[in-house]
């Protein structure tokens, strides 16, 4: 299947009710790069591609004009076993991720095959200049290292993280947030030290007490810390 072959197929899947939503939810994104074509079937066409062994045009054809296409290069990456293939991959696509959704949609599998050499990666990504790339980096230390991977240092890194990117920041809210369901000592001694900037701290303050995952005393301490 060729580059235009799946630009083609994407277009015969346009929903414009939906696309209208979706640059709704992306507002930092041009409504014209929206064709509008719901995640299941972006997902099924990935599958598609991948077992037909045409992906290697699509995925070398970078920067994509449509929001879908990049979607839809995300799920096929994510479909990649191999660690190595799957991190030089992910390398190639970071710096043409450019909003949210496709960050927050982007979930290599293949990356969980190596946790070591993945932490090393996720350092640097975490200090790079570009915003979604460093929001990649805290979606994949939330992802794969608050269960029994989970040190200590991995807040640390979040935790001095400096951007005013409001994406940057909100992903890191998500995970201090998602470390007090988890890790809940850790992560509390975060807040209580005031590691975090004013407005991340509140963020993360917010997003903890919206979770069903943190008890009523849990989130009354926490108030307590605003």
């Amino acid at each position: 299947m060729t580059q235009n072959e799946i630009l083609n197929r994407l277009l015969l899947l346009k929903d414009e009710k939906y696309a209208d939503f979706s640059a709704s939810l992306i507002p930092e994104l041009p409504r014209g790069r929206i064709i509008g074509v719901r995640l299941p079937k972006l997902r099924r066409l990935a599958a598609e591609i991948s077992k037909s062994g045409c992906a290697d045009e699509f995925l070398g054809a970078l920067p994509h004009r449509f929001h879908e296409e990049n979607l839809l290069h995300a799920f096929i990456i994510g479909q990649v076993k191999d660690f190595s293939v799957s991190l030089k991959l992910t390398g190639d696509f970071l710096p043409y991720i450019d909003n949210w959704a496709v960050c927050d949609s982007f979930f290599p599998k293949g990356l969980a095959a190596n946790y070591e050499k993945l932490y090393e990666k996720i350092r640097l990504w975490a200090a790079d200049e570009k915003p979604y790339t460093v929001r990649f980096a805290v979606g994949m230390l939330m992802r794969c290292f608050l269960d029994e991977k989970f040190s200590p240092e991995h807040l640390t890194l979040v935790t001095n993280i400096r951007s005013g990117e409001y994406y940057v920041n909100m992903m890191r809210a998500w995970y201090i947030a998602t470390a007090l369901c988890k890790q809940w000592e850790p992560a509390a001694a975060v807040l209580e030290s005031r590691a975090l900037d004013k407005v991340t701290h509140a963020m993360a303050i917010r997003k903890a007490c919206e979770s069903r995952r943190i008890t009523p005393e849990q989130k009354a301490y926490l108030k307590t810390l605003k």
